[in-house]
């Protein structure tokens, strides 16, 4: 599998005096994991055999613990005697001493080896009957770890504890190496090619896997992979079979098969929680065409269960883990939240109980010693890895923009309060609308040149698609909400036509964001929340139609919305995954199939700004300068 096995599972935070801590006689202090290999020892002194067996190479640390074993929490141990070297014969075929093996059957034995797993208790936090106190007042080892009835304690920072059990206690289930068999006998010989491919293509824009150990053992043919994991990295990878030139000369592998094995394999991995089922979870949803909503709702779940919503910055963990779980907290955060938009539903994750901090550079390093000794598998281009990595950091800023603008606009709080607002909601919306519409103004400003869409090599993927789909998804969703509040027969007629000018703005905007795509942004990576957000383009411009005064503006949306069908559809041809955004937009027309003939009637008149409810014009200029901006690309 691509990332660390897994972590243990938080069970208490609390914060004590520090004074109780530091003078606890039978606890030693925590240790910093060794972050720097030292020198690699000489040919006459053997690797362990954890090493031997990977046939990968042995560093050892001051603990006289190898990286490879502590990556794996597995023990090092030097007890095994060597191997047999095996050499091959003409006919491709393994020979060790008298036993003569196939290729496939080396693979399949491979596959066999037992995974490194844990399968913590449930989750025990602060109101739990496990007080961190009664904790703390526990014999720790050198491990900083203490034994209980329900299992071995760890302390990883100061108020984080986790519980444990050992992988003799829970023997991996001989479904997951069925699985890894049938995954392989799917995917056959392309496995290297379609790894290749998801580490071009998926990897630099979502990067939640530890790519250097995953392409370590690929190099090895250490075959131990999450099958979930694999099955979801081939899958999506398979989205650009046709295209690669190698592989497109060959019958492409059975997709429907290959996803029903990951869903398999990820329930049952979801009952050994670790870092790799939500690696698993989280790829599988970004191409799911089904509702997505259950399955985000229990990698939540998941996700907390093995602390991923708690600052890991201070743990006694490696350097390498703590960017790891960063990057996929995050990634987490952004499935959450663009899921709850899109199904209208309330988000799992709140700023209350979120304490992962933002991601900087150097949380992309995915060196891990002695892994970033080796090659990749192929030459990368540094230049689209930094911008891809550009791209995540700017999704999770503009995912915490409209984070906030569900909460202010969305939540049933905020229904509940425009409903008794009356005949000011459309006011109280605007003044709520204002302050995040700034912000997102200033984010779009200081996007950086890489993430501008003019901003692409011909000929080249770029993924910067995605991100300014879901700024304008974040920018109607508040636009939609005022036009949603505005009643003609109560609405002063000049805010009536200040907020459908700025509305008929935005929506042109966005539809000629969707005219501007190029070969190279459509051929390139979407996230998952992208043909949800083509059919809120054609969503908005459906209301805006059917909320229409008259007659000659309805004429102009629905001559608008043909044009953005059209265009939609000529997309498709490139990215097949839009036609889900084609059918909510054919969904949509067919509603407004009853809508009443609009009477014929001149543009309203305007008014001075002065005139308008309670609202000063003067502050900006203008009202739309206030709830709007010009894209720029």
């Amino acid at each position: 599998m691509a990332a660390p096995p897994l972590a243990p599972r938080p069970i208490a935070t609390w914060d004590p005096p520090m004074q109780f801590i530091d003078s606890k006689e039978n606890r030693p202090a925590l240790k910093q994991l060794q972050h720097s290999a030292p020198a690699a020892r000489t040919r006459k002194e053997r690797p362990c055999d954890g090493c031997r067996r990977r046939k990968s190479k042995c560093v050892l640390q001051e603990s006289r613990k190898c990286v490879l074993c502590e990556f794996h929490k597995q023990d090092c141990t030097f007890v095994e005697k060597a191997q047999p070297r095996k050499r091959k014969l003409e006919d491709g075929t393994v020979v060790e001493g008298s036993a003569k093996r196939s290729p496939a059957a080396s693979q399949q034995s491979a596959a066999a080896a037992p995974q490194h797993s844990h399968k913590p208790p449930p989750l025990l936090g602060q109101t739990t009957a496990l007080d961190a106190c009664l904790i703390g007042l526990g014999s720790f080892n050198e491990k900083n770890e203490t034994a209980s009835r329900v299992g071995t304690l760890r302390q990883v920072g100061g108020s984080e504890y986790f519980s444990t059990y050992d992988d003799a206690d829970v023997p991996v289930p001989d479904d997951e190496t069925r699985a890894l068999a049938e995954i392989e006998a799917v995917v056959g010989r392309h496995g290297p090619a379609l790894i290749k491919v998801y580490f071009r293509n998926v990897h630099p824009s979502y990067p939640i896997l530890q790519k250097s150990a995953f392409l370590d053992r690929i190099r090895h043919d250490d075959l131990q992979f999450n099958p979930p994991l694999l099955a979801a990295m081939y899958v999506l990878a398979l989205s650009w079979w046709d295209r690669d030139p190698d592989l497109a000369q060959h019958p492409k592998p059975d997709i429907t098969r290959l996803e029903l094995v990951a869903m398999t394999g990820l329930m049952q991995a979801m009952q050994r929680p670790k870092i790799s089922a939500v690696q698993a979870g989280l790829l599988l949803l970004q191409r799911a065409k089904a509702s997505t909503w259950t399955l985000t709702v229990q990698l939540v779940a998941l996700g907390q269960d093995i602390g991923l919503h708690l600052d890991c910055s201070g743990w006694s963990i490696p350097d390498w883990e703590k960017r790891l779980r960063k990057r996929l907290a995050w990634a987490l955060y952004m499935q959450d939240k663009w899921s709850a938009l899109m199904h209208g539903r309330p988000s799992h994750i709140n700023a209350a109980d979120w304490s992962v901090r933002d991601p900087a550079v150097e949380d992309f390093d995915e060196n891990i010693p002695p892994f970033s000794e080796s090659a990749s598998l192929e030459s990368e281009d540094e230049t689209e890895t930094a911008k891809g990595r550009t791209i995540f950091m700017q999704m999770i800023q503009l995912t915490r923009l409209l984070s906030d603008i569900c909460d202010v606009f969305y939540s049933q709080t905020a229904k509940q309060e425009f409903a008794r607002a009356g005949r000011f909601a459309t006011q109280l919306v605007l003044n709520r609308a204002k302050p995040v519409q700034l912000r997102l103004k200033e984010w779009f400003a200081k996007l950086p040149p890489e993430c501008k869409m003019d901003n692409y090599t011909p000929g080249t993927l770029s993924a910067t698609g995605y991100l300014h789909l879901g700024y304008f998804a974040t920018e109607i969703s508040i636009h939609r909400r005022i036009v949603q509040s505005l009643d003609p027969s109560l609405s002063d007629p000049y805010m009536l036509y200040i907020c459908r000018s700025a509305a008929k703005t935005r929506l042109i905007s966005a539809m000629d964001y969707v005219n501007r795509l190029k070969p190279e942004h459509l051929d390139a990576f979407w996230y998952f929340a992208s043909a949800s957000n083509f059919s809120l383009i054609g969503t908005f411009g459906s209301l805006l139609l059917a909320t229409s005064p008259g007659q000659e503006e309805a004429e102009f949306y629905a001559s608008r919305l043909q044009e953005f069908k059209w265009t939609l559809g000529v997309s498709a041809k490139k990215a097949s995954w839009i036609q889900g955004a084609m059918d909510m937009l054919e969904a949509n027309g067919e509603m407004l199939q009853g809508l009443p003939s609009k009477p014929q009637m001149m543009p309203p008149m305007k008014k001075r700004a002065d005139t308008v409810m309670g609202i000063s014009m003067s502050q900006n200029g203008s009202f739309d300068e206030g709830i709007g901006m010009e894209n720029g690309w």
